[in-house]
């Protein structure tokens, strides 16, 4: 393969740096664009309070451990970037990012559409850069400090954009029922999270934070630290989800009973074949009383139960669709002390002084009012196309998950991968796996099914997101699944995907990024 082939990278967060340090090691010499100042994606802009959702064992990468200078199990914001840096540092990626670089869209030149549409075979010929079609990506980039805007072209195109940002979600409303009647200010949680002057903005101020996703709970949290009884800030949320303090149950990790391959056999998996079927059916009842005896204890070591915040759907399914996160430390005791206001309300609008919950015909006076109500990644990921075959197809319809084969290739878009979309309790865990397999292709270690093979396969993961992910399968979340996940990874790269040593230990003990330091081709 011909390592001086242009490859370009479109983002500089977790899976960016992932992408580009698996790149290099591969002989690449990829060009980053960021267009942010700083590395990190959504980690260079969250709240000083925020802390890692998942213990430093499963958010590292395979190749570099937290220094012993951490001790805490779930370090917070600033140490989080301090070794991510430490990772652009020691295997000098730094040199390849162009900060500042935005990519205002992106467009395949070569092949027409009715042509690729045609192809039997991804970019036309089994390989990562084609079937020597001459088709490229061209790049429209502008430098957001001087303002120009230059145009790049490379060979492959990865995308790693995240989900979680740029294109927020913001409630529709009647009308004479929106925010157009509100006299208080209206900001998005992103907004938020980029400001320098947050304690002078909420500090006095009558607050409500709409949402129920773990930036709902961690602002809620930092404004009531703030302004405390005085001024307590409401919450209103429509969902209730599972919000803990620890990820283990009477001192036992929850990964022993999510994480390692023996949990593998109580789930349907894509793609399995009929013993396993067989096998995932019969241990049901166990899987049910796992997730019993989980829910007992998080109800009785949390006063769920007594602020009406007991979930409508099972921990399983919970960690199955991603929609785990850890509690701001001492949420409750705030919401007991009076300084946080817990609101249910399916409905709500505007009106002059604030917000009004239809369903409880009640008013809130506001001063301000924080849309904590996430984004939409999925038309964050069709603005980055400028052609609309692309727009139409990359993220799939509103009613099928993001059509990618192994979470990273669309069949029908050539030269070109999106890693870090797909989701998983803990993110550069699977975002680095994603990378690694992406590059191995590039350099030719191994080639992509047929078309209809990878149509196919995606078809099988979307009836797994459907049956596991429920609603909240455009989530595409395989953390449930994640080790049936890479094994298929590992044998397409041609590695053992048996990563422990001793029986005992590759059934029973939980796998992480670790697990797969040093992947090699014939490893």
């Amino acid at each position: 393969m011909d390592r001086k082939r242009a490859v370009g990278i479109v983002g500089a967060g977790v899976s960016g740096l992932a992408a580009c340090k698996h790149a290099t090691d591969r002989g690449f010499s990829p060009v980053v664009f960021e267009a942010d100042e700083t590395i990190g994606g959504v980690w260079a802009h969250t709240l000083e309070s925020t802390r890692l959702q998942a213990p430093t064992t499963s958010f590292r990468f395979s190749d570099l451990a937290w220094p012993a200078s951490v001790t805490a199990k779930y370090p917070g914001h600033s140490e989080v970037m301090e070794y991510l840096r430490s990772y652009a540092c020691e295997f000098d990626l730094l040199k390849c990012i162009r900060f500042s670089s935005q990519v205002l869209g992106v467009e395949y030149l070569g092949a027409a559409e009715e042509e690729i549409m045609g192809w039997e075979q991804w970019s036309g010929g089994w390989k990562a850069f084609g079937a020597d079609k001459g088709g490229r990506w061209c790049l429209t980039v502008k430098d957001l400090k001087t303002g120009n805007i230059e145009v790049f072209q490379v060979d492959f195109l990865i995308l790693c954009i995240g989900r979680h940002s740029g294109a927020p979600n913001i409630p529709e409303f009647p009308a004479n029922k929106g925010p157009e009647l509100f006299k208080g200010k209206i900001l998005h949680s992103m907004d938020y999270s980029y400001m320098d002057n947050v304690s002078e903005f909420v500090k006095g101020k009558s607050v409500t934070v709409i949402g129920s996703g773990k930036s709902a709970f961690d602002i809620a949290s930092e404004v009531a630290k703030m302004n405390g009884t005085a001024q307590p800030c409401t919450m209103i949320y429509r969902t209730k989800h599972w919000r803990i303090d620890k990820f283990n149950i009477w001192g036992v990790k929850l990964s022993y009973f999510y994480l390692n391959r023996i949990s593998q056999l109580l789930l349907h998996k894509p793609g399995e074949g009929f013993l396993h079927y067989i096998l995932a059916s019969a241990l049901s009842p166990l899987r049910w009383a796992i997730t019993k005896l989980i829910e007992a204890y998080f109800k009785r070591s949390i006063p769920l139960q007594k602020h009406g915040m007991v979930p409508d759907y099972s921990f399983s399914f919970a960690m199955s669709s991603c929609l785990i996160a850890m509690l701001p430390e001492g949420f409750y005791d705030r919401v007991d002390e009076g300084s946080i206001v817990l609101k249910n309300s399916k409905r709500f609008s505007f009106y002059n002084d604030g917000i009004i919950l239809e369903d409880a015909n009640e008013c809130i006076k506001s001063d301000i009012v924080i849309l904590a109500t996430g984004f939409r990644g999925d038309q964050k990921l069709r603005d980055i196309f400028t052609a609309n075959w692309c727009r139409n197809i990359v993220a799939g319809s509103s009613d099928t998950s993001v059509p990618l084969y192994r979470e990273c290739i669309h069949p029908r878009i050539p030269q070109l991968a999106i890693v870090g979309y797909s989701g998983s309790l803990s993110d550069i865990y699977a975002s680095e796996r994603m990378a690694n397999w992406v590059t191995h292709f590039m350099a030719g270690g191994f080639q992509l099914p047929s078309i209809r093979c990878m149509e196919e396969s995606v078809a099988e993961w979307a009836k797994y997101k459907g049956l596991y992910n429920g609603k909240y399968f455009r989530r595409s979340c395989i953390s449930t699944v994640n080790i049936w996940f890479n094994d298929l990874l590992c044998k397409d790269m041609g590695c053992n995907p048996r990563r422990k040593k001793g029986f005992l230990a590759e059934w029973f003990q939980p796998y992480g990024p670790a697990d797969y330091a040093n992947l090699s081709l014939r490893q």
